[in-house]
């Protein structure tokens, strides 16, 4: 009985006047790689990505554990937040300038340095708790904390230097980016309390100067995918993002949707305290954090065939739609399990909007100054995170934990009618 040929063989038969090879295919058939995998397969991208990861993960540890090392030890949440907040406010003056250097001098020559100096500011705060130095001496430490380098954003810069021309890729590797955002800053929290309460008070500060300097210098070591400096000239006839026409109606927007996480946050917070479960916070705002992250790598899987100007008003438009659950869900109900579930939906809406955002922010940030542009966005988050902290406070003191969810929905909506009056309203594709 004759054998049949194996895949992958050639075979040749003759016809009348020639010899032709079949090829019958190859052995195995392989599938595509997806679009993650495929941004992952580039040299120097998984080696530059942990290192960021792990320098980014202690933003979201430094403010929970500088307020549980202040309140613990000084007896007064009204300092902590004192202390954290002028921190907040030296970080928005300072970080678009380390950003701008960074631009022109390169990432390795500026970060290093401005993340030791920023270490020795949490250091210092660590000492003067521990030691009860004078009140003045924590603002002056944590105030040092503001040249922290923008970490995200400098691992976003390498994407955009790597991919580009490549705008699927991009927008991929921008989910990713986001979805890590959400993660650290899911995890931080987590991890900073857990160190604070089973070490000591201190310990949170010490582990996260640890993570940042160490995940700083594997970062900074990764040379073969750092973009190039920019020179001075070159940045300066680019102008500055602000210049730029879209942008600063991009910041206000961003400044309005700052303010939906700092309330939605400290409304939360009021919600569990109320209703008796102040322990489970964490976990509840964990679960919105899970949703955007889940949401933004299932939305870099997407591709889409219109300008990410015409997508950017749906999504703040989703955004301010899906943040009516938790207010419905805490002024009917009152019930933290059905809060729970209405802040996971209501997460979903997030990375996308941010990722969408960075996209923006990435076309309209003039050549050689894109840290910088990323930069000024964070910072306007940060801010937004401030003003929509004391705005949920508020609220939720003076009135009800509950009437502070509509902190968030106007919040959102004023990003939305920023949105619609700068876009046009043009429908997505």
């Amino acid at each position: 009985m004759p054998q049949q040929p194996a895949r992958g063989t050639r075979l040749f038969t003759v016809t009348a006047d020639t010899l032709v090879a079949v090829d019958l295919g190859p052995r195995t058939r392989h599938r595509p790689l997806g679009p993650y995998r495929r941004l992952f397969a580039r040299p120097g991208t998984r080696a530059f990505t942990l290192a960021n990861l792990v320098a980014r993960l202690p933003m979201g540890m430094f403010s929970v554990s500088a307020v549980v090392m202040i309140a613990g030890t000084r007896g007064s949440y009204a300092l902590a937040g004192a202390v954290t907040a002028t921190g907040l406010a030296a970080t928005a003056l300072v970080a678009p300038w380390t950003a701008r250097l960074v631009d022109r001098y390169g990432q390795a020559r500026i970060a290093v340095p401005a993340t030791l100096v920023a270490a020795l500011g949490s250091l210092a705060l660590l000492l003067c708790v521990r030691y009860d130095a004078p009140a003045w001496t924590l603002f002056a430490a944590y105030a040092a904390t503001a040249t922290t380098p923008n970490t995200g954003g400098m691992s976003r810069a390498r994407w955009a230097h790597l991919l580009k021309g490549d705008p699927d890729a991009l927008h991929t590797a921008n989910s990713f980016e986001q979805a890590a955002d959400e993660l650290c800053f899911m995890l931080g929290p987590v991890l900073a309390a857990f160190l604070c309460g089973t070490f000591f008070p201190e310990a949170g500060t010490l582990v996260g100067v640890v993570l940042l300097v160490g995940g700083v210098l594997a970062f900074a070591a990764q040379r073969s995918t750092e973009p190039p400096p920019g020179s001075r000239t070159s940045a300066t006839a680019a102008g500055s993002p602000l210049r730029t026409p879209g942008m600063v109606p991009l910041l206000t927007a961003s400044l309005a949707m700052g303010a939906v996480f700092g309330s939605t946050e400290v409304v939360t917070l009021a919600f569990a305290d109320a209703t008796g479960h102040r322990t489970a916070a964490g976990a509840v705002l964990a679960l919105q954090a899970a949703g955007s992250c889940a949401a933004g790598l299932l939305y870099g899987r997407l591709r889409f065939t219109g300008p990410a100007e015409a997508r950017y008003p749906w999504c703040i438009a989703a955004m301010t739609a899906l943040l009516t659950l938790p207010l419905l869900a805490a002024s009917l109900t009152g019930s933290l399990l059905l809060l729970s579930a209405a802040l996971l939906i209501a997460g979903m809406a997030t990375a996308p909007t941010m990722i969408t955002t960075m996209t923006l922010v990435q076309q309209r940030t003039p050549e050689g100054r894109l840290n910088e542009g990323m930069t000024l966005t964070v910072t306007a988050l940060l801010s937004g995170i401030a003003c929509g902290s004391a705005a949920g406070g508020w609220t939720a003191e003076h009135l009800t934990p509950p009437t502070g969810y509509g902190v968030p929905v106007t919040a959102a909506t004023l990003a939305l009618l920023i949105a619609l009056a700068t876009t046009g309203g043009r429908k997505a594709p």
